[in-house]
């Protein structure tokens, strides 16, 4: 028996990416869904050519949006990759030969090479990135939390593919400030909910163990300045997830000297 396959996109603004995903996913896809929180760019009209199904909603975080769009998925089994991802070909056939059987696991863990300015980094970490994307519908949900949420299978049965994802995560600054100040702040926010609190040795100490730790003991060094780069700004992002706590629970907001101007 063979089961049938529904990929998932999820995506906005990714006009620059969209375009291979889809092709990538082409060969193993009885359907795909394209989820899209309000793109602005062409990515949408590309989206269309592929006779995706669409569907549309607003984004509050990862977690919460995936799992709005995966018990829309028409199949059993679903696959997400996102925009700026490719599934190689030794994964696609890898993936549609074990559908074609019955498989013993109902989730399935897949490796990622991962790009940063266009050059693969395999180490600091990296070399070693794994996620859970392929797994059945029913049974399957992220984590309700804002940020860094994996899914968890009910039944715990989890496999690992040898086949990689392809994972072209920045290719400029900007990308890079906007996602650590999105996610430093939804991390910040998690922690806040569990009870954590941000004090002198969070924004020094885990940083520098952040950065010595991927450049150090996982040879970021050896990625030359790619590498270089990664473990700083890695190490970056833990500060500014500390210092956002720190200020969610110790800031004054700012005074409005207008606020008794406007009510009178």
């Amino acid at each position: 028996m063979t089961h049938k396959l529904t990929t998932i996109i999820p995506c906005k603004d990714e006009e620059l990416n969209i375009r291979p995903c889809l092709e990538s996913v082409l060969d193993i896809s009885d359907e795909i869904i394209v989820a899209d929180s309000g793109s602005t760019d062409r990515t949408m009209e590309i989206a269309r050519k592929y006779n995706c199904h669409i569907i549309e909603r607003e984004y509050i975080y990862s977690a919460d949006f995936k799992n709005w769009a995966i018990p829309q998925a028409e199949h059993e089994w679903v696959l997400i990759v996102d925009a700026d991802e490719r599934v190689t070909p030794e994964l696609a056939e890898e993936i549609k030969q074990l559908l074609k059987g019955d498989p013993k696991q109902d989730g399935f863990i897949i490796y990622r090479k991962n790009f940063i300015f266009g050059h693969e980094v395999k180490r600091s970490g990296w070399g070693t990135d794994n996620v859970l994307r392929l797994f059945k519908r029913d049974i399957s949900r992220y984590k309700d939390m804002r940020v860094h949420s994996e899914i968890v299978v009910e039944s715990g049965r989890v496999g690992k593919l040898k086949g990689k994802l392809e994972h072209f995560s920045y290719w400029n600054f900007g990308q890079i400030i906007k996602k650590h100040e999105r996610y430093a702040t939804w991390a910040a926010e998690d922690l806040r909910d569990n009870g954590v609190k941000s004090g002198f040795l969070h924004l020094t100490f885990l940083p520098m163990w952040r950065f010595f730790r991927q450049y150090v003991i996982q040879r970021g060094f050896l990625d030359g300045i790619p590498g270089l780069i990664v473990c700083t700004i890695s190490g970056h992002y833990v500060f500014l997830k500390y210092a956002k706590l720190w200020a969610m629970r110790r800031g004054s907001k700012q005074p409005d000297p207008e606020k008794d101007r406007k009510a009178g």
